[in-house]
């Protein structure tokens, strides 16, 4: 793993590890309170907060690298309902959880505060629900 910020968020930055309690769901939350990204219009810098939750399978992910991941977003202008359901794909790919939601939330700009949440469920967690989504909602 580098030392130095990468020039574009890849999957290829983020590291695992073997769970350690791999027969145990049990939830796993990892805060980043300063991340940056930049406005795709007017290149001006954008500040949140992405915190992740999630229920590992057999992978947990490594903190420097997602440190690093998530630091490479810094030089890169992109709409925040993108760059959370892109986080979202690349910790899928790089660690198969059982379930895991993103949830970006950023400051206040022009007036206006933004949240986005993104979730995933692997297919053998999916239930029928009353909504018909496949979401394990009680409607």
């Amino acid at each position: 793993m580098p030392d130095v910020i990468a020039k574009k968020p890849t999957p290829e930055i983020l590291e695992t590890f073997d769970n350690p309690y791999p027969d145990r769901d049990y939830l796993i939350t990892h805060v980043c309170p300063e991340f940056t990204s930049l406005c795709p219009k007017t290149g001006q810098p954008d500040y949140g907060t992405i915190t992740f939750e999630y229920v590992a399978d057999k992978l947990c992910v490594e903190l420097k690298s997602l440190k690093f991941y998530l630091q490479a977003y810094r030089n890169e202008g992109v709409f925040y309902e993108r760059l959370t359901n892109q986080i979202l794909d690349d910790m899928v790919s790089t660690m198969q959880p059982r379930y895991i939601k993103v949830t970006a939330e950023f400051t206040p700009r022009g007036g206006l505060h933004s949240k986005i949440v993104a979730e995933y469920v692997s297919p053998e967690r999916r239930v029928e629900c009353g909504c018909g989504c496949n979401c394990g909602c009680d409607d």
